[in-house]
């Protein structure tokens, strides 16, 4: 199963990183909901997240955690949320989004735009903190 964030994981495809151990890679959304908004995938390709082996899965959800506790050190919120959706990329994913109400969840809603530079100065902040 080729996706993009097997285009990713292998490098084809260049990210933002903020992350990455041998089992899980955490990488800045192109497209945020808000600033700070993560994308951690296992680098094991699976469609649907609930059909990860249960290790695999505590593991994603530990990584996840850890840097979940990094981006709210660099991005003033309240807390940062968790989502799980599936639809949009044919590969398990978790999104961490800094969030002040629930209402910045909403994925529907209008997505900001940063400059390649800021990305990559925000994964950097975000990275120095794992």
């Amino acid at each position: 199963m080729s996706s993009i964030f097997s285009k990713i994981i292998s490098g084809e495809i260049p990210c933002h990183k903020v992350a990455e151990n041998e089992n899980c890679l955490a990488f800045l959304d192109l497209s945020p909901v808000a600033k700070g908004h993560v994308l951690v995938i296992p680098k094991m390709p699976v469609d649907y997240i609930f059909d990860m082996e249960d290790t695999a899965l505590a593991d994603l959800h530990i990584f996840a955690k850890q840097v979940a506790k990094a981006v709210k050190i660099v991005v003033p919120c309240k807390k940062v949320g968790m989502a799980v959706v599936g639809l949009e990329v044919p590969h398990a994913h978790i999104h961490l989004i800094p969030m002040n109400n629930i209402g910045d969840l909403n994925f529907a809603s209008e997505r900001i735009k940063m400059t390649s530079d800021e990305l990559s100065e925000l994964a950097s902040q975000i990275a120095s903190y794992i």
